[in-house]
């Protein structure tokens, strides 16, 4: 039977279930992504479980969020998470050696393998013929384990791509048409795949700037086939013997279908404070800009770079606008110097970080309050740049170097000048692989190096007979992980500390929160939101902290898949609404009861809420396969683990 490149993974790795969408599988995966943000949490889970080394083909730990070294916390999780590594026989990429998903790219990725990453950005490496999935920290301390994956099996959704694209236009551009058309819930449920003429234009970043903001749509992964041009990047990075051809057979099909036409787009923008808000940058041309910033997982190949130089070449940023350059690996910055477009940004007024995720994550480089900053990273969640009052706008390396010289928001086509050569990669490039620490000498015994804010895990209870308890705040429609847990430099030192983070749930909209919740911390509370709770980031601590604070059941007209698994495993009973009216009738500190809950969601997916303060009962719904059910009735994944 004829199979897409998705099928064709999905088949090769499939260890349990069937391959109809709707159904859960496990995958057996192949390697494992860490960042610091999330990997240290996964680390102390690796050791909760005894672990004594990772059963994954490839495990590697990045340090690329946590950069800024203002006191003791970051610096303390760098050691920590190198003495893991050393435990559990991860690989270990040092701070300022770049970005996880470009460096995993070049050092790592493999066409036809499974990655599993505690980022939901992992999807990037989908660009080169991987199934790339991002989880939350515990799923993928699992697949270090060497447990198998257990994801809903998502629809195939092959996207068609046709032309070329014209000057002026490039990969951001394409995938933030594809969020104008489909905001940031349209691939809920399914994996994208790109196929047709018009990927022979794209490179292999060009891809992994697409495959990346998958993530932003919702998409549980994107895939694109392994073919010459992946081929051709391998071999730059002088691995071509990890190439292998991976292509959809001629006549598969696909459950849904789209077509772009890349010869037909503009420069596109997404407006502030949602990827999903796509404009062409025609329609806001000409707003005065505080900030320009190129270089993130979104955009990390060397020709976003080299574009950016070659537009402000011998010219000046506009006075009073700070182009910020991030470069996204060592190896990029080291190429950077070598052909000159470093000097080329630097003279021109660009200011130069070191290569990491820095401002994509508010670690550092926050702009100017209610100023505009455009930037080439993918999220502009509100209050994510670490400035509460942001005005983030999310554009490709043209549209950010074009309005960084006239200092507005500039449609590059319009600048007046001959169209730039597309830049292609030197076939030979500098490779540095010297901060990349391979494991050595591995030993179960090492003993793990904890600073003062490193915190063991909380243990937490089996999922009690009765849940009762007030709803201490109502959200709406796309709520973030970022809303429910902001990052920055101020809270992100304590994601190895659960009861100091715990402190900042919903910070940005409600700091008073975690006060209030303290107070149910024993007998229980509730959170009610809208459509796609839970977006964005695939940060744990999302859902451990909430439960830390009390909460044991999360209402919803629907939840992001990442974000509802992470609350199964920490224990909290994930429920959508069978009335959508339902949301609208609850209001905060109503009292709700869900009385014999642990028989009930064993018997039926419908649960009854009695909301007391009104005296109405409403009808819920789960969708917990037998094996969450498990899960959750236990309380938790860890509780899970140890009874197995």
């Amino acid at each position: 039977m004829a199979q897409n490149v998705t099928q064709k993974l999905i088949s090769a790795h499939k260890v349990e279930g069937e391959m109809i969408p709707g159904n859960e599988i496990g995958l057996k995966i192949d390697q494992t992504l860490c960042q610091d943000a999330t990997g240290t949490m996964v680390m102390l889970e690796c050791e909760a479980m005894q672990l004594d080394r990772t059963k994954a083909e490839v495990s590697v730990q990045y340090i690329d969020h946590n950069l800024l070294q203002t006191d003791f916390k970051n610096a303390d999780d760098h050691l920590f998470l190198l003495s893991a590594c050393k435990k559990f026989g991860l690989h270990y990429s040092g701070p300022g050696n770049g970005v996880s998903h470009p460096v995993h790219m070049e050092r790592f990725g493999k066409p036809g393998k499974t990655l599993l990453g505690s980022d939901s950005h992992t999807c990037a490496a989908g660009s080169m013929g991987m199934l790339a999935i991002g989880a939350g920290g515990l799923e993928v301390a699992m697949a270090i384990a060497g447990q198998p994956f257990h994801v809903t099996m998502p629809k195939v959704w092959g996207v068609k791509l046709t032309g070329e694209l014209p000057a002026w236009v490039s990969a951001k551009d394409i995938i933030l048409e594809f969020l104008r058309r489909h905001d940031v819930d349209g691939g809920i449920g399914k994996i994208i795949e790109y196929y047709g003429p018009g990927l022979q234009y794209l490179s292999a970043m060009d891809r992994h700037v697409i495959a990346n903001m998958g993530a932003e749509l919702g998409a549980t992964t994107s895939v694109f086939p392994s073919d010459e041009i992946t081929r051709e990047f391998l071999q730059a990075q002088q691995r071509e013997d990890d190439w292998q051809e991976i292509i959809a057979d001629s006549n598969a099909s696909y459950d849904e279908h789209e077509e772009i036409n890349l010869s037909k787009l503009v420069p596109m923008i997404a407006l502030p404070s949602s990827p999903g808000k796509v404009v062409p940058v025609k329609d806001v041309a000409g707003r005065p800009i505080y900030q320009a910033m190129i270089g993130s997982s979104a955009n990390p190949g060397l020709r976003d770079f080299a574009i950016a130089a070659e537009i402000i070449a011998g010219k000046q940023v506009f006075p009073g606008v700070s182009l910020d350059i991030n470069p996204t690996s060592r190896q990029i910055l080291e190429n950077m110097v070598k052909l000159g477009i470093l000097e080329k940004l630097i003279h021109a007024g660009g200011r130069i970080h070191q290569a990491g995720c820095n401002g994509c994550i508010g670690m550092g480089q926050a702009p100017a309050t209610g100023k505009i900053s455009l930037r080439t990273v993918p999220r502009n969640f509100p209050g994510r740049s670490g400035t509460k009052e942001d005005q983030v706008y999310l554009c490709s390396p043209e549209t950010a170097a074009a309005s960084a010289l006239t200092g507005v928001i500039t449609d590059p086509s319009t600048l007046g000048r001959k169209a730039i050569i597309r830049f292609k990669e030197p076939a030979q490039i500098i490779l540095n692989t010297h901060m990349l620490l391979a494991p050595k000498d591995i030993n179960a015994s090492t003993k793990l190096v904890k600073g003062p804010n490193i915190q063991p895990l909380p243990e937490f209870s089996v999922l009690p007979q009765t849940i009762e308890g007030p709803v201490l705040i109502k959200l709406g429609d796309d709520i973030s992980t970022d809303t429910i847990l902001p990052a920055g430099a101020k809270i992100l030192p304590f994601r190895s500390n659960i009861p100091g983070i715990s402190q900042f749930v919903f910070d940005q909209i409600d700091p008073d929160y975690p006060k209030r919740a303290l107070k149910y911390q024993k007998t229980g509370s509730i959170i009610v939101g809208g459509d796609n709770y839970g977006q964005g980031s695939s940060r744990e601590h999302a859902a451990i902290a909430p439960r830390y604070l009390g909460v044991q059941a999360v209402m919803t007209k629907s939840f992001a898949r990442i974000h509802r698994q992470n609350l199964i495993n920490f224990g909290i009973l994930p429920l959508v609404f069978e009335n959508p009216a339902d949301y609208d009738d609850i209001e905060q500190n109503d009292i709700l009861e869900l009385a014999n809950v642990q028989q009930t969601i064993q018997k039926t997916q419908a649960v009854k809420v009695n909301n007391k303060t009104k005296n109405k009962i409403y009808t819920l719904r789960h969708s917990l396969s037998p094996r969450e059910l498990e899960v959750l009735l236990t309380g938790g994944l860890i509780n899970w683990v140890k009874q197995k």
